[in-house]
């Protein structure tokens, strides 16, 4: 019989014990089927079940998130992966199921912050997908179910102590949620808005051509950013993040950090990147960095001999106007803010990372100001009246 509590290690420090979770009525909607997880790892666990699960219900296709912190530092569907993602995500030669698919996708959107990632994926966890996730750095995982030859290789995982978490698919919350700050408890009713096409309908640009794969990505946009720590906003293509800046006080610090991951993500499909000549035996952690040094601009030439030793010669650094180049040809983005844009510089810096197509609540003193900036660039724009505020 499932437990109506689970005693953890400790709650967001070591110094804070002691913790557990637990449920008034009935029982937890969860089985370990490994490991120990803890305070922050369930507090991801049940924020990216609720992505993935919503993602899957709107889009009918298998979804994966890949957690940090409680925010998504990637989110994906199952969609097939071209050459040079497979080549960028270190998956050439390996059979992908659809759910590993989105899996590789979900973790190719921002590697370096997927270190140590908590994973949730909306179906059956199969052989396919295990063996992928063997092969990252990873604290667990959750899913609604595990193929029998997945789940061994997954006990496996950190010499046994890998955390797996089966969840009941049909598990539904109650309608008012509470949570405690201070002594103050605080209640308000459960965010139970499911994004979906039906909230694209008022566009308020010129343009208005918004294809199906655009309505993909903006429905996508929209449930990663529910889940998301606010301010956020959201970058997407062809069925992935590619940037989610997470956290910030000002709604432009979000879509210059989005927008510089949704760079870094295109520029990793460099020629020059997929050919760096890393030695035999490298670690993909150890690949990871060193692709993030090669291509940032603070990073000093001292720094790139200090990575020298994953490389058989030290290779030459694209130059700006190489990565201008390069970042000129990605196009089609789409954007979504989980609250309304107050000044045009968001659209300014989202127009240098390709995006074309942006839903957001609309509400601001400056809308028209707003919906000019899209029309010069040709954007299309949705005031999907939805904030998606998540604290």
């Amino acid at each position: 019989m499932k437990p109506k509590e689970l005693i953890l290690k400790y709650g967001n420090n070591p110094h804070q014990n002691p913790a557990r979770i637990y449920v008034n009525d009935g029982h937890l909607p969860i089985e370990i089927l490994n490991g120990n997880p803890g305070y922050i790892n369930l507090l991801d666990a049940f924020n990216s079940w609720q992505l993935v699960k919503e993602l899957r219900a709107v889009l009918k296709l298998p979804a994966a998130a890949s957690f940090k912190h409680v925010s998504p530092a990637g989110a994906a569907v199952g969609l097939p992966l071209s050459d040079s993602l497979k080549k960028a995500y270190f998956v050439e030669g390996m059979e992908l199921s659809p759910v590993a698919a989105a899996y590789a996708r979900a973790r190719g959107a921002d590697r370096v912050s997927s270190f140590g990632d908590w994973i949730a994926i909306s179906d059956t966890v199969d052989l396919a997908t295990a063996q992928l996730i063997a092969k990252e750095v990873s604290d667990g995982i959750i899913a609604p179910d595990y193929a029998p030859e997945a789940l061994e290789v997954l006990k496996k995982k950190k010499k046994g102590a890998y955390n797996v978490i089966k969840i009941d698919p049909d598990y539904q919350p109650g309608e008012i949620e509470h949570k405690e700050v201070f002594g103050i408890v605080f209640e308000q009713k459960r965010n139970n808005v499911v994004p979906d096409e039906s909230y694209l309908k008022n566009i308020v640009t010129e343009n208005k051509n918004l294809p199906e794969s655009a309505v993909r990505d903006l429905i996508i946009a929209m449930i990663t950013l529910k889940y998301t720590q606010s301010n956020s906003v959201c970058y997407v293509s062809d069925g992935q993040v590619i940037g989610c800046g997470a956290g910030q006080q000002s709604r432009i610090h979000c879509t210059r950090l989005a927008g510089e991951k949704a760079d870094l993500w295109f520029l990793r499909q460099h020629p020059a990147v997929l050919d760096l000549p890393f030695k035999e035996g490298v670690s993909r952690t150890e690949k990871d960095i060193a692709i993030d040094q090669f291509l940032r601009e603070d990073t000093s030439e001292e720094e790139m001999q200090q990575w020298g030793g994953v490389f058989e010669k030290i290779p030459a650094r694209l130059s700006m106007n190489e990565k201008k180049a390069w970042l000129a040809k990605m196009t089609d983005v789409a954007l979504g803010s989980d609250a309304f844009f107050p000044q045009r510089d968001n659209i300014d810096r989202a127009a240098k990372s390709g995006v074309k197509y942006i839903v957001q609540p609309g509400g601001s003193l400056r809308d028209d100001a707003v919906i000019a900036a899209c029309n010069e660039y040709g954007m299309v724009m949705v005031f999907n009246g939805l904030r998606l505020f998540h604290h």
